[in-house]
């Protein structure tokens, strides 16, 4: 998760929402990814995305089910539904979104058990971390905003 948490530091540096994801196979990170939203100027452009993209050519495969997926903030419905199509077996979080998630804080897209695929979540670790990474880029910008 620190991993997770410098790529969101990177994000952060660049005015993105401070959000990291890293993919780890067989105990070696085989993708790091940060979101780029704005700055790619792409609705897709979100950590997990990004990170599920480069990993899956690494692999060389769509199917990630060897994997392990950290991410800074809870997904949102689209990178949730982009977990379970990749077929990750475990994700690991650090903050609850409790205004988009969807492992839990709205919706669990990622436990469902109606789908074909359900993900193992570990939750909150390094939360405060996180947290308060997301809470300084929120208050800077709105002083920004000022």
């Amino acid at each position: 998760m620190n991993e997770a948490l410098e790529q969101a530091k990177k994000a952060f540096d660049i005015d993105e929402v401070p959000i990291g994801a890293i993919i780890v196979k067989n105990d070696e990170i085989i993708a790091k990814a940060f979101n780029r939203r704005n700055t790619d100027k792409n609705t897709l452009a979100h950590a997990e995305i990004l990170a599920i993209n480069e990993a899956s050519k690494v692999v060389g495969d769509w199917r990630l089910d060897d994997c392990t997926m950290y991410i800074t903030l809870e997904p949102c419905p689209m990178c949730a539904g982009a977990i379970v199509q990749a077929r990750i077996p475990r994700v690991v979080l650090a903050a609850n979104n409790k205004k988009a998630g969807c492992a839990g804080s709205i919706i669990n897209l990622l436990e469902e058990e109606r789908f074909n695929h359900q993900v193992h979540v570990t939750r909150e670790v390094l939360e405060e971390k996180s947290s308060k990474l997301l809470k300084d880029f929120f208050r800077e910008l709105r002083e920004k905003n000022k």
